[in-house]
């Protein structure tokens, strides 16, 4: 039995549950190649002090380890929010087939809300993305964690 986009994004979804249970803003990403998970992070810039510490780069970061390889060709990564612009590039860069992501990010979105970097012509390698997987779950989270940041 395969399973779909909808089961690799309710698992991006318990794990993003988790990172808000931690502190950190609740957005996680599974990497997944042949129906088997590679990787999976969530965001971690609070814990690690590190501006570059999303969870799209944390599991290409892992990805590349286990494959040994930072080619990550006939790859899908779920993520439960759009990628900013700074995931779209390392995405592109690592080769990943396909992306499929939750939420949209008008604020800081790099696939398509404030700019798609997956379109951009002078890119070397072009990824099939596909958004609003579950949106409404995943932007529910996002929307209660910062609630509970403002106290509302």
């Amino acid at each position: 039995m395969s399973r779909s986009d909808v089961d690799y994004m309710q698992r991006a979804l318990q794990l993003a549950t988790d990172a808000a249970m931690a502190g950190e803003v609740p957005v996680a990403a599974v990497l997944v190649r042949d129906g088997d998970i590679v990787a999976e992070s969530v965001n971690k810039p609070i814990g690690l002090h590190d501006p570059t510490a999303h969870a799209e780069i944390l599991t290409l970061r892992a990805a590349g380890a286990a494959l040994q390889s930072y080619r990550l060709n006939d790859t899908t990564l779920y993520v439960t929010l759009e990628p900013c612009v700074m995931c779209a590039a390392a995405i592109v860069h690592a080769r990943v087939a396909r992306v499929v992501f939750g939420a949209w990010d008008p604020k800081a979105g790099g696939a398509g809300s404030t700019v798609d970097v997956f379109r951009l012509p002078a890119m070397n390698h072009r990824v099939d993305v596909f958004g609003g997987v579950m949106a409404q779950e995943c932007g529910a989270l996002l929307s209660q964690f910062f609630a509970s940041r403002r106290g509302t």
